[in-house]
């Protein structure tokens, strides 16, 4: 069994936690883990029960019918082994093993910038919503929220408005929409943008697990936007987590007699930027996030958009490239060539490259 398969056997197994799972992948030799017993496993750090509920994980017959599950459903396991797992993500404390998705995998390492907010957000909160989400959006960011109610329901409705792009990262299983009134908007992102989740399919929803998910929104994201919040509103969380994984934060400033308002104001007086345009966003990063891929006449090859997706989210050397790929020194070079003269990437002094 490759290493793949077997991260995806351990994140579905109850009783095995982000910790268990790096202490194995840090030992190695696991190559035969289907035939360890529980004496094994103890020895490896996981508990007898952990063990018990790992053996039909790790049965081959229950492996290709979890993978036909999937299949069914559109849902596309991304592992940190993979190279569709997203660059920023892994740069968070602790990245999620495994990401479900389904959808536009490619938004995984699109630039995106999070917008979260409250649950209940008044009439000047869900107008200033709209507001950056859609002009985000038809600049080209993938905007990324966690459709709840509220905020961040809107922002993904003015998202998907402005024919962009958009990005639901779930705190239940990926195939669990909630809450159940956006049922049809997460069907909507299904088809147009991306879903997201670390949690595989039959977890039970908890409200222990949205928290948790917060810290993917933010770790998928250059920034962070809180446009409406209260001084205890779950979208602090998300800043928190931003701050943490060294992202910016944006605030969006409202009355200061709305308890509504408390929580932004707060998050500006800390030193949060504070916004009203779109433009207060794009012109924090210097350089045009909002370029869009060039039409058929110049379209570009998979390797081209492979590298083309990483700059989106920085300028980047030859070398970071050269690690980031795995390729070959002359395959890199061709690429970065090519995209040069498409007209979609320069090269700066010191071999960086960014976008135009």
């Amino acid at each position: 069994m490759d290493k793949r398969e077997l991260l995806i056997a351990l994140n579905g197994t109850k009783g095995i936690g982000w910790k268990t799972i790096s202490r194995l992948m840090e030992q190695g030799d696991l190559r035969e883990v289907e035939h360890f017993d529980e004496a094994e496993w103890g020895r490896r750090g996981v508990t007898p029960s952990a063990a018990r509920n790992l053996k039909p994980e790790l049965d081959e017959q229950n492996r290709q019918v979890r993978k036909k599950l999937m299949e069914a459903k559109g849902i596309i396991p991304v592992t940190i082994w993979d190279e569709e797992y997203p660059i920023l993500l892994k740069e968070i404390s602790q990245p999620p093993w495994v990401l479900y998705t389904i959808g536009r995998i490619e938004l995984l390492s699109s630039f995106s910038i999070a917008m979260v907010g409250t649950r209940v957000p008044t009439a000047y909160g869900r107008k200033m919503g709209e507001s950056l989400a859609g002009s985000l959006a038809e600049q080209g960011v993938n905007v990324i929220s966690g459709l709840a109610r509220g905020i961040d329901g809107v922002c993904h409705q003015a998202a998907l408005r402005a024919a962009g792009a958009t990005t639901a990262v779930l705190g239940t299983a990926v195939d669990q929409p909630y809450p159940p009134e956006n049922r049809f908007l997460y069907k909507e992102i299904a088809e147009k943008g991306l879903i997201v989740s670390e949690y595989p399919i039959g977890t039970p929803p908890h409200p222990g697990l949205f928290p948790q998910r917060n810290r993917i929104i933010a770790g998928l994201t250059r920034g962070t936007v809180v446009v409406e919040a209260d001084e205890r509103s779950g979208s602090l969380i998300t800043a928190d987590a931003a701050l943490e994984a060294n992202r910016d934060v944006f605030a969006v400033p409202g009355p200061v007699t709305s308890p509504k308002s408390r929580g932004t104001l707060n998050l500006i007086k800390q030193g949060a930027k504070l916004i009203t345009h779109a433009e207060d966003v794009l012109e924090e990063y210097g350089f045009a996030p909002a370029q869009k891929m060039p039409e058929d006449g110049n379209k570009l090859t998979e390797d081209e958009q492979r590298i083309y997706h990483m700059l989106e989210q920085g300028n980047r050397s030859f070398d970071e490239l050269l690690t980031l790929s795995g390729w070959e020194f002359g395959l890199l070079h061709s690429v970065l060539l090519s995209l040069i003269i498409k007209k979609q990437a320069v090269q700066l002094p010191g071999s960086i490259y960014k976008l135009i």
